[in-house]
């Protein structure tokens, strides 16, 4: 760490939006760990696994698009409120499922849904307020790799407490203290104070926006690069997290305390590449960390896949997890000091859509490949599968993605 890594916490708005993000973010890897453990034990089944993933992440694509027209049509603030409101509801609801009924699959998979339609809402509204809440525009990408590291230590942490509370008290207090860690980031929006926002005379409807997002992302070709690269690793790589519960039970034979600390140890190594990439000069060239990472991705899932040695398997997944890591922060970066601020919410969402739709559909192909090939080889395939991505980085990221641009001539981008 250095005087560069802390930046954004200059910005008293940035500074509550963390905290609060921060506690919210704990509970909510804490339920994700504890519906992926009772799925998996109810069923014992990885395709069933890999629905309850499909289950939040598709819908979310799904909706991505239409929430980022509703993000740069509204006040973000005020629909980030919303969805967070909606969020602790649904939490609520998961948390006295599992508590009144036995081998809920059904209805956990039914609030994943509900989930994923809020997220879909949800993601470009935060996402693009960050731009609103960091004072001097140039602490943005520090901002973005802070939000990175908050996620990451939340993937350390929750996994870890979850495990240890599933196997004490049973997986509904991973639900309740999730519901519980809304209050914290709803009271922090409260007190956050932003510009009034001002309602802007619309001339189409949001179908034209939303084609106008699309139109501009084809027409910036540093920025459809990013989106295009991201979905490929989306697809063929971060899928592998959907299989770390069978790692968990099947390979190293272990308990939910194991699959907790697998879940950490990959939050550790993406948390530490957070913090890599939050003290990076701004004048790095991210583009080239960005290859060099997607490489070192690739290597440690392959040093991963084959490994039986349980200690020397969470050094290689932490390894992994820090190339991981700048998949989707560097993009998000690269993309937020380009994009036009009236597109953002809308470039945004097609940012989003484009690892959120890619993951679920990888996890579903991965644990079907699995019946084939089995869990290591799958896991091996995904990491030769991520170096070819990192050649295509180094053939064409040679030109600076970071660049200002300007939006293709045409487009209603008030």
């Amino acid at each position: 760490m250095n005087q560069n890594t802390f930046r954004a916490f200059k910005s008293h708005n940035y500074r509550l939006f963390f905290v609060g993000q921060s506690i919210s973010l704990l509970g909510t890897w804490m339920q994700k760990t504890a519906v992926s453990w009772v799925i998996y034990s109810y069923t014992n089944s990885k395709t069933m696994l890999g629905l309850s993933v499909f289950a939040t992440l598709m819908p979310s694509a799904l909706f991505t698009s239409l929430g980022g027209v509703v993000s740069d049509r509204y006040d973000r603030y005020r629909v980030l409120l919303a969805t967070q409101v909606l969020s602790m509801a649904q939490a609520l609801l998961l948390t006295l499922v599992v508590y009144y009924k036995n081998n809920a699959v059904w209805e956990i998979i039914g609030l994943s849904v509900l989930l994923g339609i809020i997220n879909g809402f949800d993601v470009p509204a935060r996402q693009s307020l960050v731009f609103s809440m960091v004072d001097d525009k140039k602490d943005l990408p520090n901002a973005v790799a802070l939000n990175s590291s908050m996620v990451n230590l939340s993937k350390l942490l929750g996994p870890a407490i979850a495990g240890v509370a599933i196997a004490h008290w049973g997986e509904v207090v991973c639900f309740g203290i999730n519901a519980l860690s809304f209050v914290a980031v709803i009271g922090s929006l409260s007190l956050i104070r932003l510009p009034k926002h001002i309602t802007k005379e619309r001339t189409q409807n949001i179908l034209g926006d939303l084609k106008d997002g699309i139109k501009y992302v084809k027409e910036t070709p540093s920025i459809g690069f990013i989106i295009l690269m991201l979905s490929a690793i989306s697809l063929f790589g971060l899928p592998f997290t959907t299989l770390m519960p069978v790692y968990a039970k099947d390979i190293f034979n272990g308990t939910a305390k194991t699959f907790g600390f697998i879940d950490s140890a990959i939050g550790l190594g993406a948390f530490i590449g957070a913090i890599f990439l939050a003290s990076l000069k701004p004048e790095t060239n991210l583009s080239k960390v960005l290859a060099i990472n997607t490489f070192v991705f690739g290597f440690g899932l392959i040093l991963f896949s084959h490994t039986t040695i349980y200690p020397l398997a969470l050094l290689f997944i932490m390894i992994g997890a820090f190339g991981m890591m700048s998949q989707v922060t560097i993009s998000n970066t690269l993309i937020q000091t380009s994009v036009a601020p009236a597109m953002r919410g809308r470039v945004i969402s097609l940012f989003v859509m484009s690892y959120s739709a890619m993951v679920p559909i990888g996890s579903l192909l991965v644990s079907t490949v699995t019946k084939y090939i089995g869990v290591q080889n799958t896991i091996l395939g995904e990491g030769v599968l991520a170096l070819f991505i990192g050649v295509v980085h180094l053939r064409f990221l040679h030109k600076p993605m970071g660049a200002k641009t300007s939006p293709p001539e045409g487009l209603d981008i008030r």
